[in-house]
């Protein structure tokens, strides 16, 4: 690849990249038009955490099922009891088989009854189950024991046995359900056919003990009112004597329509004068303004006709002057017109005052005539007042009278009526199988209830996993881009039939700082040489030439990441240096052996010229290695000196491109005293490992230095848990090992041609 082809494709990237950054919209589009993205985030969250949610799902499915089968069955009976609409507490024979619309609040009522501890404590004496030890298990099973008749006792035991009871109310009917529970099945249908006998034997003993005390004070009450009867109506027919009242009805009803009529027409009245004072107050205060008022047209008309006439004055008044004929008409004419103004304005006024006194008189003589009417009604009222009170006063008595003497005969009848208004469905049988533990329900539900609990631990601990785990992580910590992900070699050897191309048993314990030279076709080196193109596409008008590598923290694989991109921008022909400035750990002993060779520091120090610090490495070709060097008492001082600037601008003239691994930004100032004097950074973060609050940091400290920053390398990436990358390379491996296997193909076929140069491979 030539310098020319780089530069070309660069300048359109960059300019795609400063689109990308001044636009916002451009940087939400893709969100807007992957609607599942979300949802794809959550998969992986699921997938991630997957054993966390097994788990918790398994521990608690396991202790519902040991909850179920360590509990002792308990069995419920049903017994079923209808009831009746609500009768007459002093019944009838009619009553006994009559039918009453049924009130909800009855039914209620009678739910409550079931439920109250007396009925409750009744049947606990009725099948002595303070003896039962399969209701009350501290029975001491001695009869009369003083313990069972405490109140403390009796408390107890009534709180177990409503405990135990169930009592449901069947929606649109008047059916309830009586039920009991007990891990003794026929105790259970003892219970609630005791229960549901007890309540009808109440509610029987209420009504008649209810009849006989109403039957005992009726007949008290008859004598009394039968006097009463008598009384009141000899006062009435004395006073229609004394007023001769025979019939008024009539006379009172046309009273009553007159005073109604005269109401009516006063009513009218005043409001016609009301309207009228209204406008007679108005027209005395704006008489000039009764034309509009009192919506006389003539009126109108004139005061429209002068303000025309007024118009052609002031136009001619001042055109001609005041001396001329036309301006002399014109003023004539307006105070003629204005005479008559006048003169229909006090008409207008006149007419006004006329019909609010001719109203105020009307509503004087209706309020008379009202006043006298109702006088002659309240004369005939107050005559009709006693005689009413009188009548009433017979009525009510002969009423309660005859009302009374009915009930007592129909109480002597409902004595001895054993009636009732509950009547018993079903009895309770004793059950076959019991109601719970429902070991199957429980386990699916506890099954449910930890894969619920399971799920928020799974999405709580990615809550409380602050690290950078993806490419969107990093663009939103720091708003930079991601210039390339370097899978993780756990990863790649995880499968190495999904994740590795080639890996030669030579060659297979080679270390990562050569995976593009050595293993040239896999998957991490792939991702390396994706790396080179996006540096050298990363600024314009030409690609940086010295580019500082650095990281927040040791261990994230910024030597590893930096070494391979030196070493694959060897391979398309350019002279590469590789600066190892990290002067503290000496990193690149273990990369290339220097056997003691001067490096920077000697150069830096003056003990020794560049020359004989670089060592070029054999292979690839123009790739050459400055080592550290001896160990420097102070690595920050020397980087930050003028010979290291000097170095720099030396070395840019002999090498098409520098690559200067550092220390972490975060532990010491080498890589902050550096970043100024090179053409661009790029951070490396491992994947979760690396925390949003630690890249944040590192760079804004890059930027307090005046770095330029490139970008950012997400490294060991674990595919597994990244569905976007890991099918990317996925797809990859397919595609390389298909045109694999065409090849091969096509060279052991009959036109078969020489094999590919290492070149064409290379840049194939």
């Amino acid at each position: 690849m030539s310098e020319e082809e780089i530069r070309s494709p660069s300048r359109s990237s960059l300019s795609r990249t400063e689109k990308a950054r001044s636009s916002p919209v451009v940087d939400l589009l893709p969100e807007k038009i992957d609607s599942f993205a979300d949802l794809r985030a959550y998969a992986r969250i699921l997938s991630k955490r997957r054993w966390t949610i097994l788990t918790t799902a398994l521990v608690v499915a396991t202790l519902a099922a040991i909850y179920s089968y360590k509990e002792k069955p308990v069995y419920r009976a049903t017994a079923e009891v209808e009831v009746e609409s609500e009768t007459p507490g002093v019944q009838t024979v009619n009553n006994v088989y009559e039918s009453v619309p049924t009130d909800p609040t009855f039914l209620d009522t009678q739910v409550d009854v079931l439920t109250s501890g007396n009925l409750a404590w009744q049947t606990i004496q009725q099948l002595k189950l303070d003896r039962n030890p399969a209701f009350n298990t501290s029975a001491s099973g001695s009869p009369g024991a003083s313990e069972n008749d405490s109140l403390e006792q009796k408390e107890r035991l009534i709180r177990r046995f409503e405990g135990s009871l169930q009592v449901d109310l069947v929606p649109g009917s008047r059916m309830i359900n009586v039920s009991f529970e007990s891990t003794d099945p026929r105790l259970a249908a003892r219970v609630s056919n005791a229960l549901v006998g007890n309540y009808r034997e109440y509610n029987f003993l209420a009504k008649y003990d209810a009849t006989r005390q109403a039957s005992g004070w009726m007949r008290e009450q008859l004598d009394e009112l039968k006097a009463q009867v008598e009384k009141s109506q000899g006062a009435l027919v004395k006073y229609e004597r004394k007023h001769s009242i025979v019939d008024v009805s009539g006379k009172e009803n046309i009273e009553d329509q007159r005073l109604a009529d005269l109401s009516q027409d006063l009513t009218q009245a005043q409001n016609d004068l009301a309207e009228k004072e209204s406008l007679y107050q108005l027209v005395k205060a704006n008489p000039e303004k009764v034309g509009l008022l009192a919506q006389d047209d003539l009126l109108q008309r004139m005061e429209e006709k002068r303000a025309d006439l007024k118009t052609q004055y002031v136009d001619a008044l001042g055109r001609y002057g005041k001396k001329f004929p036309q301006v002399e008409r014109l003023r004539d004419q307006i105070s003629e017109i204005q005479s008559l103004i006048q003169q229909e304005r006090t008409r207008a006024v006149e007419r006004i005052s006329h019909n609010y006194r001719a109203a105020l008189g009307r509503v004087k003589l209706l309020a008379d005539s009202v006043a006298r009417e109702k006088a002659a009604v309240g004369s005939l009222n107050q005559l009709m007042i006693q005689h009413g009170l009188l009548k009433h006063d017979f009525d009510t008595n002969q009423k309660l009278y005859d009302d009374l003497l009915t009930k007592v005969k129909d109480a002597t009848v409902s004595a001895g009526l054993r009636a009732n208004n509950v009547r018993l469905v079903d009895l309770a049988m004793a059950p076959s199988f019991p109601v719970r533990p429902r070991k199957s329900r429980n386990i699916a539900i506890g099954l449910v209830v930890g894969l619920v609990l399971g799920v928020s631990l799974a999405f709580m601990q990615d809550v409380m996993d602050t690290s950078i785990k993806s490419t969107d992580d990093v663009e939103r910590s720091i708003a930079e881009p991601v210039l390339g992900v370097i899978p993780s070699v756990r990863s790649g050897t995880f499968s190495k039939a999904r994740f590795s191309l080639e890996t030669p048993a030579a060659e297979g314990n080679a270390k990562v700082e050569w995976a593009v030279l050595k293993q040239p076709t896999s998957v991490l080196a792939e991702s390396y040489k994706a790396l080179r193109t996006a540096v050298l596409l990363s600024s314009a008008p030409r690609p940086p030439q010295a580019v500082l590598f650095t990281s927040t923290h040791p261990f994230e694989g910024k030597t590893s990441t930096s070494f391979n991109l030196a070493i694959s921008l060897a391979q398309i022909g350019k002279r590469v240096l590789f600066i190892d400035a990290d002067l503290r750990q000496h990193s690149h002993k273990r990369v290339v052996n220097t056997n003691g060779h001067p490096g920077l520091t000697s150069v830096l120090t003056g003990a020794g010229p560049v020359e004989q610090s670089l060592l070029q490495m054999p292979a690839p070709p123009g790739f050459w290695v400055l080592p550290t060097g001896p160990q420097a008492p102070n690595p920050s001082d020397l980087l930050a000196s003028q010979a290291m600037q000097d170095l720099l601008a030396t070395l840019r003239g002999r090498f098409d491109h520098i690559i200067v691994d550092t220390p972490p930004i975060l532990m010491v100032t080498d890589a902050t005293v550096l970043a100024s004097i090179v053409d661009g950074v790029i951070l490396v973060a491992e994947s979760r490992v690396t925390s949003r609050a630690s890249l944040g940091r590192a760079h804004r400290i890059l930027e307090g230095a005046g770095a330029n920053i490139l970008g950012c390398v997400l490294n060991k990436l674990d595919l597994k848990y990244d569905g976007q990358y890991g099918s990317y390379y996925c797809d990859y491996v397919r595609y390389y090992h298909q045109g694999k296997r065409a090849h091969k193909l096509n060279a052991t076929g009959p036109h078969a041609g020489p094999p590919p140069s290492a070149g064409a491979a290379e840049n194939t």
